[in-house]
């Protein structure tokens, strides 16, 4: 097996296996395409085939495809048939009563597993993204300016009814001073690196009106000749966020914005006092989600089942973010809408020609998801306000948090009153990709996981070419984790040949559990040892293990002081774990910003990384080496 055909072939062979069919011709047609369209086919075509399908599953009967003939003696494709045949009614080419599950996956599976691959676009594809980005900006403020004054006062309204309460607390807090900024992880539009940052030389003057250089960008006091130093740009020469594409699919790249380094570090300021307030909130917590997806997901095979709640996806979700909807959900609570005004970068760099935004930011920006999540939520309750005709109190929605849930842009909201939700999300601007929501029908989807009528139809994608060497590093955790994810969903004569490729990659390839470092193949009887750590006893394996080293980014002085004390700052609201150790009863340490924490929290602090201050950032490159490890994690 060298090829993505090879691999494709692979798992047709076993689907038609598991469907009792044949895939022979399904083979040779994609062999033959592939040879006349190139990888396109698999990453493209395919893809759109599949989430046709996907559709067709959703309106119970099969439709149109152009890139595919339909059998002359019926309705269903030629290509990919058998499976088709076990779907729907060959001659009407509608769903069958009862479809074979395994079929449904298989189609799935052999469209889908391609779609996703992290691959260069063309130039062309690549304009076409900067293009539907400017585009996308001109759509903002057109739906900024047909809202009507009714339809802004009844979203403030629907904000303040779901949010009121995390804004009161979040607004005492910017007031009182309690906020603690922390640089992110991010590229920086003024190419900081990842110490580079704690030396920041540049302010702005709407952040100074808010959180002060002398209280946030220096360590105490004493380091005040810092930020007398610090050059603080008026509105009119701050630095725009810089617009880029990263990699996402070869139809389509991902387009983000790197932020500033001033921006960024104070938005995870707001970030950090948001996310600490919203897990106090109980009704929120049922409502939207922001590190777990199961709740989506447990709702969308629910919906799959009985038809209660239906799944809405959608496109450029972040980009059309009004900022007048966002200022509209502030308004009553004026720190803290000073705060989210001006953490927000007003203009954006794309290819040279700086744009004023009009939408609220794009990814990249660390409140980015959290407004999205929250101006969303109000669309989908103004909505069912609406189909109800009737004025929603706290009570119902403790009643719809059963039905309703937002992890970003998929959206889980009540089969009964989708036309409404869905005409109220384009109303404020949003785009609901139709061809990604499912309501009608038996099937679902949410957060990477699928659903037909109860049962799991979630596909294994490749998201990588497959690795020739053992130095694509990068190619062979990529290819073991396809291999070990094909085991869990069952596909075990795939994995066999898979196992043979990757042994010709790397010479060991034990047997592993899933937790554990070493670059294994998980088995459904455990794991194997090869011997006992002589101090630890616990079992060891040779094989290769994934490392990445920081960058060499040395910081001291008064930036150094800075980022140990922030790190110390950031756990300050920890909860002290159960082995904590008492230091002295009764002691208190101060810490940065004002904060004062007791000695049994300090105990309970994680372990700083002790090179910290002399590696820092993404690694630059990611390595393999053999070593002996642990088979369990």
């Amino acid at each position: 097996m060298k090829s993505l055909m090879s691999l494709w072939s692979l798992l047709a062979e076993e689907s038609a296996d598991r469907c009792c069919t044949s895939a022979t011709r399904d083979i040779n047609t994609v062999s033959s395409r592939i040879e006349h369209e190139g990888l396109s086919f698999l990453t493209i075509t395919l893809p759109d085939f599949g989430k046709a399908i996907q559709k067709w599953l959703d309106q119970g009967q099969v439709g149109i495809h152009p890139a595919f003939r339909k059998d002359r003696r019926g309705r269903l494709p030629l290509f990919l048939g058998g499976f088709f045949n076990r779907v729907f009614d060959h001659s009407s080419g509608l769903l069958l009563e009862s479809p074979c599950i395994d079929s449904i996956l298989a189609l799935r599976q052999l469209t889908l597993m391609f779609g996703k691959m992290q691959l260069a676009c063309s130039p062309a594809r690549q304009a076409a993204a900067i293009r539907g980005y400017l585009e996308c900006e001109l759509d903002v403020r057109r739906s900024d300016a047909a809202l009507t004054d009714s339809d802004i006062e009844e979203f403030r309204a629907m904000s303040e009814l779901l949010f009121g309460r995390l804004f009161e607390r979040m607004n005492r807090d910017v007031y009182f001073s309690q906020l603690i900024p922390k640089h992110g992880p991010g590229s920086t539009a003024d190419k900081l690196t990842s110490n580079g940052k704690y030396n920041q030389q540049t302010w702005t003057s709407r952040l100074e009106r808010v959180f002060p250089a002398r209280s946030y960008a220096i360590a105490n006091w004493r380091f005040t000749h810092v930020s007398d130093c610090m050059n603080v740009n008026e509105p009119g020469e701050e630095l725009p966020v810089k617009v880029i594409l990263v990699p996402k699919t070869l139809k389509t790249p991902r387009v983000i914005a790197m932020e500033p380094a001033c921006m960024q570090y104070m938005q995870q300021a707001v970030y950090h006092n948001f996310m600490m307030n919203f897990k106090r909130d109980r009704l929120l917590r049922k409502l939207i989600g922001f590190d777990d997806q199961t709740p989506n997901q447990r709702l969308a095979r629910q919906g799959s089942i009985d038809n209660r709640t239906a799944t809405l996806d959608l496109s450029e979700a972040s980009d059309r973010v009004s900022n007048q909807l966002v200022r509209t959900m502030l308004n009553r609570w004026p720190f803290l809408n000073a705060a989210v005004d001006a953490t927000r970068s007003r203009k954006a760099d794309v290819g040279g020609k700086t744009v004023r935004l009009a939408k609220y930011a794009s990814m990249g920006s660390a409140l980015c998801f959290p407004m999205e999540a929250m101006v969303f939520t109000t669309m989908i309750f103004v909505g069912i306000q609406r189909s109800l005709n009737t004025p929603l109190t706290r009570k119902d929605l403790i009643r719809f948090s059963r039905t309703v849930r937002v992890y970003g842009d998929d959206l889980i909201v009540p089969v009964d009153h989708v036309p409404t939700v869905v005409q109220t999300l384009e109303l404020f601007g949003a785009r609901v990709g139709l061809d990604k929501s499912f309501w009608t029908g038996k099937f679902r989807e949410s957060c990477g996981k699928e659903y037909y009528d109860g049962h799991d139809v979630s596909i294994v994608r490749v998201r990588h070419m497959l690795p020739t060497h053992r130095q694509d590093a990068t190619g062979v955790q990529s290819i073991v984790s396809f291999r070990n994810q094909l085991y869990m969903s069952g596909y075990w004569k795939s994995c066999r040949a898979l196992d043979e490729y990757i042994t010709g990659l790397i010479k060991f390839f034990p047997t592993v559990l899933p937790a554990s470092p070493v670059l294994g193949r998980i088995c459904s009887l455990g794991y194997v040892y090869e011997r006992m750590h002589p101090y630890r006893h616990s079992p060891l394996v040779k094989g290769y293990v994934v490392t990445a080293k920081p960058p060499s980014d040395p910081l001291d002085g008064d930036g150094a002081m800075l980022k140990c004390l922030l790190k110390l700052g950031n756990h300050a609201n920890a909860n002290p774990s159960s082995d904590t150790h008492w230091l002295d009863p009764g002691a208190s340490i101060s810490g940065p910003f004002g904060i004062t924490t007791d000695a049994t929290l300090w105990a309970s602090l994680p372990q700083v990384d002790g090179k910290h201050l002399e590696r820092s950032g993404r690694p630059q490159r990611v390595d393999i080496k053999l070593r002996q490890s642990s088979p369990i994690g």
